[in-house]
């Protein structure tokens, strides 16, 4: 992959980018993949050839899930598919997928702060010289609108298939660690009630990827 990742875009016409997504189910290791892979084919190029875009912030701000039908619903559900601005996540993709020219400027995508628990806008810069991109995310290859039309924009879509033991152990520490939950417990009960219902739709729905990703 990582090959294949940093050839290609010499195989591609000046003028496009390499756009790779990489999704899986809450705690497969998307984010470390992501920027294991950016970081190494920046270090081989020795330039920002690559860059990561976490499809985190695309979540919908508190705020937004409060003002729903079902506030409660909405606000512990969050990290399902509907409390994501999915279209938006489309519209920079589409942006992304726009030839680079010499007028092309720098797009900003926006990240997630975990200590006011909300999107942060216009945050992580995608340069011109960016000619790899990485997303990672949980719905990156979900076979539901806006997320299918989504994956049919990109070169390549990878999908990390990882034992749920090995996942729920990772996510209890991620979410006692980010605050999410005051404790072990807690963090137990938001898995079975809220990721793992959003890893069962993630596998149920998926598109046919181009690499299956061993977990580890």
């Amino acid at each position: 992959m990582l090959t294949d990742s940093r050839e290609r875009p010499k195989r591609e016409p000046n003028s496009s980018r390499i756009l790779i997504a990489v999704s899986g189910i809450p705690g497969s290791g998307k984010t470390n993949l992501a920027a294991a892979v950016v970081t190494r084919l920046n270090e081989l190029e020795n330039t920002d050839l690559a860059v990561c875009i976490p499809m985190d912030g695309y979540h919908l701000p508190r705020a937004q899930l409060a003002a729903m039908s079902d506030p409660e619903t909405a606000i512990h559900r969050r990290g399902a598919a509907f409390t994501f601005d999915g279209q938006a996540f489309y519209q920079l993709v589409q942006a992304l997928r726009e030839p680079l020219t010499p007028e092309t400027s720098t797009i900003y995508a926006p990240s997630f702060d975990h200590s006011i628990k909300d999107p942060v806008a216009n945050d992580i810069p995608i340069s011109p010289r960016s000619k790899v991109v990485i997303f990672e995310g949980l719905y990156l290859s979900l076979n539901r609108e806006p997320w299918s039309l989504t994956s049919a924009l990109m070169n390549e879509s990878w999908f990390i298939e990882v034992d749920r033991d090995i996942a729920r152990s990772r996510l209890i520490k991620r979410h006692v660690a980010a605050g999410i939950v005051p404790d072990a417990a807690a963090a137990e009960h938001r898995i079975d009630t809220t990721d793992w219902l959003n890893a069962d739709d993630i596998i149920e729905n998926r598109l046919i990827v181009h690499e299956l990703v061993p977990g580890s």
